[in-house]
């Protein structure tokens, strides 16, 4: 991208596009697990609560033939069931058991960390302060792992409201969608309070999550309206708009579909900052570029803040199914 120094002297209309945007490698994962399962097995394939937390990809997987549904005990018994990229607590693993159901877990590698992280610092009997957002379904499975030791804490306003057995032996995790800032902002106030608390080994939230607050921040400053396309239930892409607001736009707004976009965001703007959340096909980004190119926004910059290279392999259960069916297959 050429460099800029603040806003356009000119009336001339720009889109500035960030990079990285849309798909991270878990909800890649996790769409493709779906995809595959129902190629493999055919529908119905079952999956608990929304496997991304995205209109369209659900629509769209609804549409090959796969059934969502919010609880375990909804699936028929017997049948196959996904587990979503946000992960579950241990008990609906039991749940499943009990309805010999057979899972697939497309939780992402990068939230099963911190479960995991979870179950280790209980061993060790710490008091551990999650950071993140009550009722989100990330939240509810890292908390399920060790519901005695867990405390959540939902933003530095929460902080005064926490009690500990022990201050000598706290540790904080924390959800891996949230903001990059009001997270420290939260770990500074937790560390005022209880000096000796401890880090995790390393950062709970996750390299996509921050790479596209980063991308946000560079053209934040430069845009007079930033579009950021998610849904509103997904907790990156409502930070992504809190993140935009927060570097200098003068105003941001979040959008399934292009045609969410009210023609009158668009008074008085010469520049216009796109993105989109970690779980957002980029289909539905080059629809809202094609939208603001209709409307005079044909030229195009791209914000890069970083390259991505991570993948994620499909969920073990299901590559242990795909090689038998291809062992036959080579045998046949």
């Amino acid at each position: 991208m050429t460099a800029t120094t603040g806003r356009p002297t000119s009336a001339a209309r720009r889109v500035l596009l960030a990079a990285p945007r849309g798909y991270c490698a878990g909800v890649d994962r996790a769409v493709i697990a779906v995809e595959k399962a129902l190629e493999q097995y055919g529908a119905p394939i079952y999956v608990r609560k929304e496997i991304v937390h995205n209109k369209y990809v659900v629509q769209t997987l609804q549409k090959k033939g796969a059934i969502f549904v919010d609880e375990t005990e909804d699936v028929p018994e017997g049948s196959i069931v996904i587990f979503s990229a946000h992960g579950v607590a241990p008990v609906v693993h039991e749940e499943a058991r009990e309805r010999k159901l057979a899972t697939i877990d497309a939780t992402c590698p990068l939230v099963t960390k911190v479960h995991k992280e979870a179950v280790r610092f209980a061993k060790e009997d710490y008091d551990i302060l999650l950071i993140g957002h009550e009722g989100h379904e990330e939240v509810i499975g890292t908390s399920g792992e060790a519901p005695d030791h867990i405390t959540l804490v939902d933003g530095p306003d929460d902080v005064a409201n926490v009690r500990v057995r022990d201050e000598s032996k706290v540790v904080w995790l924390s959800q891996t969608t949230l903001s990059v800032d009001e997270t420290m902002e939260t770990v500074d106030a937790l560390k005022q309070r209880f000096p000796q608390l401890i880090s995790p080994p390393s950062d709970d939230i996750c390299y996509a999550t921050q790479n596209r607050q980063t991308a946000v921040k560079q053209m934040g400053a430069e845009a007079d309206l930033v579009i950021v396309v998610g849904s509103k239930n997904s907790s990156n892409s409502v930070r992504l708009v809190e993140v935009a607001l927060g570097a200098g736009a003068r105003a941001a707004h979040l959008v399934d579909f292009a045609d969410e976009i009210d023609e009158a965001w668009l008074d008085g703007v010469t520049t216009v900052g796109v993105t989109s959340g970690a779980s957002v096909p980029d289909i539905l980004v080059q629809g809202v570029l094609e939208w603001l190119a209709q409307r005079g926004f044909e030229d195009v910059e791209v914000v890069t803040a970083a390259e991505e290279s991570i993948t994620f392999s499909l969920p073990k259960e299901l590559r242990r199914d795909l090689r038998a069916e291809a062992a036959a297959a080579a045998e046949g």
